[in-house]
């Protein structure tokens, strides 16, 4: 597992929870990490998955993942991902890419509340999956034969059940949470008929006019912006303000949040995010006014008017 955010961590957790043997890499945060580090430590751990985090929200860090599929598949490892907060914001490939299995979630690009979670498997990871399989007791029949592997230990993990639930014998797992899957079929149909390239091309365009206004407003930006998420971005709190009263004033006086980070970055950075329905430029243009305004307040001076200035100048532009 290469660990470059809290939600690598947060990985590595589950993962150890389900008694997965996790092995991690891992480096500051506000890097990536290349191809050929990835494969020299699949190389020396030799696992059965490589797990990933494409888009890790506390650093505001995006993953390369075009070449681990085809590292993935010469060492015989199956490929995951986590694209909860980089999924229609971002570029994902996963067919192209040689991805196993994608999980994302509905509340980020998507605009949608959170509590559902869309998944992809590939029919390799599924293979494995069924060879776990284990038909609840009370619901199996003459005709139901277990896995040949260890079953999945547990039963609200159950891929296999869950497949089962949704598959043609709809062998029950679970209530279904109906509001949930019409929120879901509602974020798809909203995608669908924006067209995902133009909604990750939306995502990229007001990304970039917030990262112009913030640099344009004197502030810096955190971490590697070569591997910068599209929809969220990291800004190093100045030194002369508190952040936390930052966020308190363009929350109270605004009604605009914007956050702070985890671990070894709280209270070093804010996290603007840009994503779904608030990747607009109206959006954009309203905190950037907001946060300069706040910060004027609070005694860090800026050039007036120049974020907004920067800003305009990339939809302009359409620079991306």
């Amino acid at each position: 597992m290469p660990v470059f955010g809290r939600f690598g961590h947060l990985l590595c957790e589950i993962a150890r929870r389900c008694r997965a043997e996790v092995h991690t890499i891992e480096v500051p945060w506000g890097e990536v990490f290349s191809a050929d580090q990835i494969e020299d430590a699949i190389k020396k751990v030799r696992p059965r998955l490589l797990l990933t985090v494409q888009g890790d929200t506390s650093t505001t860090m995006l993953q390369p993942l075009e070449e681990l599929g085809d590292i993935c598949r010469r060492h015989g490892v199956l490929f995951y991902t986590d694209a909860t907060a980089s999924f229609a914001g971002n570029p994902l490939e996963t067919d192209a890419w040689g991805l196993d299995a994608v999980s994302a979630g509905l509340q980020k690009c998507l605009g949608g509340p959170s509590g559902s979670s869309p998944v992809t498997l590939s029919p390799q990871f599924e293979e494995i999956v069924r060879r776990r399989k284990c038909v609840e007791q009370g619901i199996r029949t003459a005709d139901h034969a277990d896995g040949d592997d260890e079953m999945i230990y547990s039963n609200y993990f159950d891929l296999g059940m869950i497949m089962d639930y949704w598959g043609p014998e709809r062998l029950n797992h679970h209530t279904e949470a109906t509001s949930m899957l019409f929120a879901a079929r509602e974020c798809a149909r909203v995608i669908l008929e924006e067209g995902l390239e133009n909604t990750i091309a939306r995502h990229k365009l007001n990304g970039a006019a917030m990262l112009a206004g913030i640099q344009g407003m004197g502030l810096e930006v955190f971490g590697d912006l070569d591997n910068r998420m599209n929809n969220v971005l990291g800004v190093v709190i100045p030194q002369q303000v508190h952040g936390e009263q930052v966020r308190q004033m363009m929350l109270n006086d605004f009604a605009i949040e914007i956050g702070t980070s985890f671990g070894p970055l709280q209270g070093k950075i804010w996290r603007i995010g840009t994503m779904g329905y608030n990747a607009r430029k109206d959006c954009v243009l309203q905190t950037l006014t907001a946060l300069e305004a706040v910060l004027n307040r609070l005694g860090f001076a800026s050039q007036q008017g120049e974020a907004l200035q920067a800003a305009w100048n990339t939809y302009d532009a359409g620079i991306c």
